[in-house]
């Protein structure tokens, strides 16, 4: 399946990698809406096409999917233009700004026949999947801490008045919508939609969270998600149970899962090892989901990033964070 991409930065250069290394997904073309950059990056990627018009490239017809990375607040544009003209998207996370944004995208993408995906990586790795089979190996369970944080290399220049995308309700930025929806995607995987949410932001001065403490209510146990942009942690998630505890070395990748059994405190690792460029999974999902038009997996999908968006939206317009496409 040959595809677009937009966006020229880190992470569609490692996502292109990801993709040459599944063999089913080829880049074909690049956009960027400066032509000179387009060109630089296709031919420092090896990819023939380039484009600074996106009508031009979402009709060309040797694209079939396009793979969005552009600023979050430019994503529902983007998907939008590609789903009305018969490609599959792969949108990087967060997918889109809001709630609203997604239902639409959702429709437009039923209406023309196409399949439409977040770039979500860590519930797509054999990993999390052995997660999931272990999960019920620790009974019971009454609590859990799943967490990212990682001091950004763009905090430095905020902190002298440059206000990096990631940064900026213009873009739709902020921890909360950057990093807690990998451990958020992990906990609506494991145990659903929560009962009830409350977040408790660290806010900086342009008007978006730099960190903070989201909790989720579950009937019988508390989740309990840190996520930050502005410090950098050292410890592993857990999820506690009666029978025992899964720990965890990081929510993105997860490289590895240890069972702890809570009276012997004898550990066992049980993850496999993976891919280093574990977005190569999100990619293998993605296409075997469209050749294979298991609408199953869409619903899946559908569901988790839905209710993942529901509960960031939600947890924003607690403390009073709007995206400038909300206002």
């Amino acid at each position: 399946m040959k595809f677009a991409t937009i966006g020229t930065s880190w992470i569609t250069e490692a996502f292109i990698t990801a993709a040459r290394e599944t063999n089913v997904f080829e880049p074909a073309a690049v956009y960027s809406r400066s032509e000179e950059k387009a060109k630089e990056f296709a031919a420092r990627n090896g990819i023939a096409l380039y484009f600074d018009d996106l009508e031009k490239i979402a009709q060309h017809e040797e694209i079939e999917a396009v793979y969005i990375a552009s600023p979050n607040s430019m994503h529902f544009k983007h998907a939008k233009i590609f789903l009305e003209n018969g490609k599959h998207v792969i949108c990087e996370k967060p997918m889109f700004s809001n709630v609203k944004e997604l239902d639409e995208a959702f429709k437009i993408a039923e209406q023309n026949g196409v399949f439409l995906m977040e770039a979500i990586r860590n519930v797509h790795s054999p990993n999390f999947k052995i997660l999931q089979d272990n999960l019920e190996k620790i009974g019971k369970i009454r609590s859990a801490l799943l967490h990212y944080l990682q001091y950004s290399s763009r905090y430095d220049a905020f902190l002298h008045g440059e206000v990096a995308n990631i940064f900026s309700p213009k873009f739709s930025g902020g921890a909360l919508v950057d990093l807690g929806v990998y451990p958020i995607s992990v906990a609506v995987a494991l145990f659903g939609e929560p009962k009830e949410i409350h977040y408790t932001p660290v806010m900086l001065s342009s008007g978006v969270d730099g960190s903070g403490t989201l909790i989720m209510q579950y009937d019988e146990f508390v989740c309990t998600v840190l996520c930050s942009k502005i410090t950098q942690s050292h410890i592993p998630s857990e999820i506690h149970g009666e029978k025992g505890t899964l720990v965890v070395d990081h929510v993105a990748p997860i490289n590895s899962i240890q069972f702890v059994e809570n009276k012997t405190r004898q550990s066992v690792e049980v993850a496999e090892e993976q891919s280093k460029n574990d977005m190569k999974y999100e990619i293998e999902d993605f296409v075997r989901m469209v050749k294979e038009k298991d609408y199953k997996a869409y619903e899946e999908y559908k569901k988790w990033s839905r209710a993942v968006l529901m509960i960031t939206e939600k947890a924003r317009r607690q403390n009073g964070i709007l995206f400038d496409v909300e206002k």
